[in-house]
Parts: structure tokens; C-alpha cells; sequence
């Protein structure tokens, strides 16, 4: 059962209808849906419809409504449709919520005609909650969440067991988890809302060891594009090696609560995870009496996670959980219902920037719905998979995907599809950068209680692209293939021999694929999988005619790591008829523009909060002007801290160096390149002396080097002074330890970090 699910849903309040004088076996029943024991209050309340059903229609309809919530909480989809059946027929003025209940019941259960019915009647009843009106329409025509299901295979895992296991992430080269697996200790902890144990983290050391295979007379249930094993699955011969090493994460991790969902960031040397908060007595519950989900933090020494720390956004009256960082650890995405947000749980994001957490912030109606929205996961493209019962989808919790654009899903939500999807729930997507392997978790195996990891990967659909020599339709070798989408550079490809290269393309998606060769003028053709092709391999040819044409490839890195950087928009524009061709950057970085002869051009390259550069190319001449110009631009970023080469200080001094002069000369040359740049001049000591003194004697430094820019005529408004001390040592020369003359001076340094740009025009870059 999808625990931490449960945890992070809003407890809708069920009125009592009926106070004085409930029968007994109502107030039994009443005393354990009050104390969230779901399991044993389902059993109560059939035990009094069995027996007293008749007696009182106010205590038959709070017996219905309070038992069909603690199904619905357990997760019993087939049980809750039943009593949600049998309370709508009896008393069809039930709150609203029963009918959106008993709507995703029946699409849990694959129901979905009836279940559209029941949106449809939700939706009449409560018109400002969208999801009757969506669901209604969307289950109109299903095809749309079956597109992609041939491009997907699905294996069950043998790391699970008999209880919950679910929200994979890597760690090192295996699989971090969540589980409620049985203890090994003689005390078994039971979670009372349905007697299980309590959640643990886990790890199974090395994915390359996961094999599965089908237990011989057990039939596998086919789910389109792969098979999941059923009851049975076994693992390969001699075999059950695999699942024996699954391992406790962390005995000071996991405690006598529930530990839940992880992230790690990109060293991982830290962990993010989801934990009940640990306060003893009253100080850790909140106001309704329940232990609500925190975030923490901690570091690993010598292989022991210590120095276990509450984020500082939690708090004793909401939950917060499920966190992903984002590629560069600079964004922590989680999932909360605190006061405020738009369903009953939302996504929310913060910044980390210098070891500080900015303020939460929603991520908005585009993502949220008035649903659950949880589970996030960042790509390596910093897109965003999650999990959602509000978006449309095939029933429970569906997984969903967003391009992400300075934090904004600028193109929507898309729901993965079918066999990714299911009609239960489906969480917990972890996946590489292309969506080519991954792992999720889903409790589509058998239901009730019994939440398991999957592994799926892409078995594609494969698009081959053919470049020929418009003129003698032979192959063209070595062209580029630019694969672009809405804009953005994606894929390069290169054609062999045979003028050919190969891409698996995704459902639903309009491509333009962009042919590119020195000699050549650019060509590119449109393809479009808006339409579902029942070919398993599909072919496009593109044709590509001579030309006195110069190509214009480059590269745009950010200074601050000489990385690739994307979402840089990059214009060539002809100056003499003032045309122009725009692309936005993918993950490499690179752009490829043709120059015609006979006119200058002029090559900009902007992103928001980025330094903006203009060039001017010059102007070709017919049959003279060269084949191919390669580029490479620079682009400077708010907050990127530089060090500054050779500005170093003698000990206990604070004028500036010869050698530190021609250094800050540089940096003068690039202020000046910029005006706009604002910049703060950091300064740093060794740790010798004492804190007090070292911080004034950094500050005198940073003084001196401001000075030295000013007297360099670099406005004085451009730049501010800081020092640091001794506080940011490199090298671990800090007090007490011996260090040579050399170490102390590495330490003796000045940096500039960034503070704002030059920005682009919004118009341009789209932001």
C-alpha cells in the first residue's frame, strides 16, 4: 500500500448524522475510524450493516459514508466501489465527494464508462472543482492514454516482498527504496491504520544483478509493450542471491516511525528523506493529534549518515515530503499540504543556494490540481515526472511529465500512458535522461497492500532518416541530423555511409528534423506523432541540394564551468534583409545556422540572467567565402563565482600585488564588455590568527581590490566588498593543522561572484 500516500491525502471530516444513543457497535466503530485504524474500522462497520443497518437511516448513512472512506484509505478499490454503490443508491443527496469517490473507485477497477457517469454527476454537484468536467470528457475517448504503449516494456522486480516496496532512487550503483518488509528484531512494529509494519529505507547494492524471468506454469499478464510477471515470478536459475542482498539502508536513518521517500544530491555525500516527526510528546504532533511527515537532512561520514537535521520550511501542523533535487542540487521539489495550496496535496519548490532554503513556493495550477498531486523526480534536463489523481489519467495515481522552463511547465502536463500507467497507482518514477530505462512503483500486481518496484525500458519506435544529394540521389555521409522540438535543439545524429541514422520517437509529439552538410543548403522536414502508425519502423528522407552557402556551427558554454550550457536562444540575423533564424539550445549546447553570400550578419546569444553577447559575422562572397565558421561563446550567470588567478595577498597585507594588478585588468576588460554586471569582490585569509582579525583583514582586502577597479574606472555602484575570513578554507589548513607556506597561500585569495547582468529582451527569449 502506497503509505506515504496516505499520510499526505487530506482526512475529509465525515459528519456523524447521528450522536445520541449510537449503537454500541457504532461507537466501537466510530472510536477506530477517530484513531485512523482503517482496517479494524472497516470490519466494525460491516458488522453493524450486517446487524443494525435497519435500525436508524442516519446511523445506516454515517456507517456507509465512514466505511467507504476507510476502503478508500486501505486502498481496497473493489470494496470501496461496493459500499460507495450501495450509499449512493440508498441516499443519493450524499456529499458530493462520495460521487468523486466512487468516480475513481470504478476507474480504479477499469470501470470507466461508469465511472465517467459519475464524474459526470460529480461534476453537477460541485461545479468549481474541474475534475468532474475533465474526467467526463477525457474518458470519452481513451485512445490517447494507449499511444506510446507499444515502445515499453515492464519487468516485476525480485527485490520486493510480501509487504510495501516503492519509491526507488539511485544511489552508487544500486537502488536506494522504501519498504515495510518484516523486521529481522523480536519486536514488530504495526502501523495501526492497517496493520502493517512501519516504513524502513533499504538498498540493493548493484542493479546489474536484477534478473527476472517467468516462474514455468505461471502465465504472465500482458501489459502491451512488455509483460509483468504474476504470482510467481522467480528469479533466474539458482537465484535468489539478488533479493537475500537487500540491505538496511542506514540503521541511524531508519527509526521507530516511518521513513519514507529520498533524494541524494550529486555527490552523494547527502540525503534528503521523509520521515514522521521525531519530537517527543505533544511537540510532535500537530493540533488533530497526528505525527505529520518532515524533510531531513543528513551527511555521510565514513560511510555512517550523521548530523540528521529538520529542513527549516517544516512544520508540526502540515506535512512535507517526497523530495528531488534537480540536477545541480539547486532546487528541492517536495510535497506538501500546508494551508494555501490548490487540492489536497501540492508540489512546491525551494532554492538552495550557499546552504540556505528560500521560502516554499507552489509550483502553480499548471502542475496542481484540486486533486494529489506527489512523488516528484527531476531529470537530468531538470524536467519534472510526478504522480497525480487529479490530472486525467487511467485511474488511482498516473505519472505524469512537464518540461520545465525556468520552473514554469510551459507546454502542460502529459500523462505517460499505458503500460506505465495503469488503472491503480503508479508513483515513484525514477528515469534516465531520455526516458530510456527507469524505475516506478505501482500496486497493479495485486492490489490491496502491496505496492511493488518495477523496472521498464524503451523498446522505441524507430524513426530512420535518409539524407540524398537532391541532385544525384545518392546518400549523403557524415550530416548532420539536428532533432528539434517547439524550438529547442535536441539531438544530434550523424548519418553513416548509407546516408542514414536512426531516433525513437515519442508519442504525441510534433519533430523537425534539420539536415546539415558543408557544400549543402539546410534542409528539414516536419514529422508529426499527433497520429498513431501501426508500422513498427517508419522512414523519412530528406534531400539536400549544392550551394554557395557557409554553415555556422558553435558551441554556447557558461564560463563558470566551460559546460554546455542550455535554453540559450541564439539569433542569426541577415542585417541586409533582415531575416532572421532563432533556435534554443539543447543539452550540448550547440547551434547550426547557414549564411548566405552577398549580406552581414549579426549572432546573438541570450538567456535570462545570463550575460547576452552580439557578434558580427562578416559578410560573405561568392565563391569564395569558406565552407563551414565554428564559434564558441561564453555566457556569465547571476551568482557564478569566479576565482580570480594570482590575486593573491602577502601574509598580514592587504595592497595589491603586481601580479594581482594584471589580473584585476581582466576583470576590468570584462566590466567593461558588460556594463550592466554588477559584481561582489570576495575576499578570503588563511587560518592563522584570529577569526576577528582575519574577517577585518578580508575586508580590507576586498576594499583594496574595489579600490583598485574604481581607480580603473569601473563605477563604483558596480561593485561591493566582502570578506569572508577564515570562514571558507580549501584545502583543510585550517587551525591547528600544519600546513606549508603554499597551502596557507592558496587560501590568501579574492573571487568575484556575479550579482546581476545584462538581461535579455523577454520578447526574444521567451521567458
Amino acid at each position: 500500500m502506497n503509505y506515504l500516500r496516505l499520510l499526505l491525502s487530506v482526512i475529509f471530516s465525515v459528519v456523524a448524522l447521528a450522536v445520541q444513543g449510537q449503537s454500541t457497535r457504532l461507537k466501537a466503530a466510530n472510536k477506530q475510524f477517530e484513531n485512523l485504524a482503517y482496517a479494524h474500522a472497516a470490519q466494525a462497520y460491516e458488522d453493524f450493516l450486517r446487524v443494525d443497518k435497519r435500525k436508524d437511516p442516519a446511523e445506516t448513512q454515517e456507517a456507509y459514508t465512514k466505511l467507504a472512506y476507510s476502503y478508500r484509505a486501505l486502498q481496497d478499490t473493489k470494496n470501496a466501489e461496493r459500499i460507495y454503490a450501495d450509499l449512493i443508491k440508498e441516499f443519493p443527496e450524499t456529499d458530493a465527494k462520495n460521487y468523486l469517490y466512487y468516480a475513481q473507485a470504478l476507474a480504479a477497477n477499469g470501470k470507466y464508462r461508469d465511472s465517467q457517469k459519475m464524474y459526470s454527476k460529480y461534476g453537477e454537484r460541485q461545479k468549481e472543482d474541474l475534475r468532474g468536467r475533465k474526467f467526463t470528457v477525457s474518458y470519452m475517448d481513451m485512445s490517447r492514454f494507449f499511444q506510446d504503449s507499444s515502445a515499453y516494456r515492464v519487468d516485476y522486480l525480485p527485490i520486493n516482498s510480501p509487504q510495501a516496496d516503492f519509491s526507488p532512487m539511485y544511489y552508487q550503483n544500486g537502488l536506494a527504496f522504501v519498504s515495510a518488509r518484516n523486521e529481522s528484531g523480536p519486536v514488530k512494529r504495526i502501523f495501526g491504520w492497517n496493520q502493517t509494519p512501519f516504513l524502513d529505507l533499504y538498498l540493493f547494492p548493484d542493479t546489474t544483478e536484477l534478473r527476472t524471468t517467468p516462474n514455468p506454469g505461471v502465465q504472465a499478464a500482458s501489459l502491451g509493450g512488455g509483460d509483468v510477471m504474476t504470482e510467481g515470478t522467480e528469479l533466474m536459475p539458482g537465484n535468489d542471491r539478488p533479493l537475500s542482498k537487500t540491505e538496511v539502508f542506514s540503521r541511524t536513518l531508519n527509526t521507530k516511525y516511518h521513513e519514507g521517500p529520498m533524494t541524494f544530491f550529486k555527490d552523494q555525500s547527502r540525503i534528503i528523506f521523509t520521515r514522521n516527526n521525531t519530537a517527543k510528546g505533544k511537540n510532535g504532533k500537530s493540533a488533530d493529534g497526528i505525527r505529520k511527515l518532515k524533510l531531513y537532512i543528513a551527511q555521510n561520514n565514513g560511510g555512517s549518515w550523521q548530523n540528521i537535521e529538520e529542513l527549516p520550511f517544516c512544520s508540526n501542523d502540515y506535512s512535507v515530503g517526497h523530495p528531488a533535487l534537480s540536477a545541480d542540487d539547486t532546487k528541492l521539489f517536495f510535497v506538501s499540504d500546508m494551508p494555501g495550496g490548490y487540492g489536497g496535496t501540492d508540489l512546491y519548490v525551494v532554492e538552495y543556494k550557499d546552504g540556505q532554503w528560500s521560502s516554499p513556493v507552489n509550483m502553480g495550477k499548471e502542475i496542481n490540481t484540486e486533486g494529489n498531486e506527489m512523488f516528484p523526480f527531476v531529470d537530468e534536463n531538470n524536467n519534472l515526472y510526478f504522480s497525480s489523481d487529479g490530472h486525467e489519467g487511467l485511474g488511482g495515481l498516473d505519472l505524469f511529465y512537464a518540461e520545465l522552463r525556468d520552473g514554469v511547465a510551459f507546454k502542460g502536463v502529459q500523462n505517460l500512458g499505458y503500460p506505465l500507467n495503469s488503472e491503480k497507482d503508479d508513483f515513484g518514477l525514477i528515469t534516465s535522461q531520455n526516458r530510456s530505462t527507469g524505475y516506478f512503483s505501482s500496486n497493479r500486481k495485486r492490489g490491496i497492500s502491496d505496492d511493488n518496484i518495477y523496472r521498464f525500458r524503451r523498446t522505441c519506435k524507430q524513426l530512420n532518416i535518409f539524407v540524398y544529394d537532391a541532385r544525384t540521389n545518392e546518400p549523403i555521409a557524415l550530416a548532420d541530423v539536428r532533432v528539434i522540438k517547439a524550438g529547442i535543439n535536441q539531438d544530434l545524429r550523424f548519418t553513416g555511409t548509407d546516408g542514414k541514422t536512426g531516433f525513437c520517437v515519442d508519442a504525441n509529439v510534433d519533430y523537425e528534423f534539420k539536415a546539415i552538410k558543408e557544400g549543402y543548403a539546410t534542409n528539414s522536414v516536419r514529422f508529426s506523432t499527433m497520429t498513431q502508425s501501426e508500422r513498427p519502423v517508419l522512414n523519412v528522407s530528406i534531400y539536400l541540394e549544392k550551394s554557395e552557402n557557409t554553415l555556422v556551427k558553435g558551441t554556447v558554454k557558461t564560463e563558470v564551468n566551460q559546460q554546455p550550457a542550455p535554453g540559450v536562444t541564439v539569433t542569426l540575423r541577415n542585417d541586409k534583409d533582415k531575416s532572421e533564424q532563432r533556435v534554443v539550445t539543447g543539452s550540448d549546447g550547440k547551434y547550426e545556422f547557414e549564411m548566405k553570400p552577398g549580406a552581414p550578419y549579426t549572432l546573438t546569444t541570450e538567456k535570462n540572467r545570463y550575460t547576452a553577447n552580439r557578434e558580427q559575422l562578416p559578410k560573405m562572397k561568392a565563391g569564395k567565402n569558406p565552407k563551414l565558421i565554428e564559434k564558441q561563446q561564453g555566457i556569465y550567470g547571476e551568482g557564478d563565482v569566479f576565482e580570480l588567478k594570482n590575486i593573491y595577498y602577502d601574509y598580514n597585507k592587504f595592497f595589491i600585488r603586481p601580479d594581482a594588478a594584471r589580473e584585476l585588468d581582466h576583470l576590468v576588460a570584462l566590466l567593461r564588455k558588460y556594463p550592466e554586471m554588477k559584481i561582489e569582490l570576495r575576499s578570503h585569509t588563511d587560518s592563522r590568527a584570529s577569526d576577528a582579525y582575519n574577517l577585518q583583514l578580508s575586508t580590507y582586502r576586498a576594499r583594496a581590490a574595489v579600490d583598485y577597479l574604481v581607480n580603473r574606472g569601473i563605477e563604483p555602484n558596480r561593485l561591493s566588498a566582502q570578506g569572508y575570513g577564515e570562514s571558507e578554507i580549501l584545502n583543510g589548513c585550517t587551525d591547528q593543522i600544519a600546513c606549508p607556506e603554499s597551502k596557507h597561500q592558496q587560501n590568501r585569495r579574492t573571487e568575484f561572484k556575479i550579482v546581476t547582468v545584462q538581461r535579455s529582451n523577454p520578447e526574444i527569449t521567451g521567458k
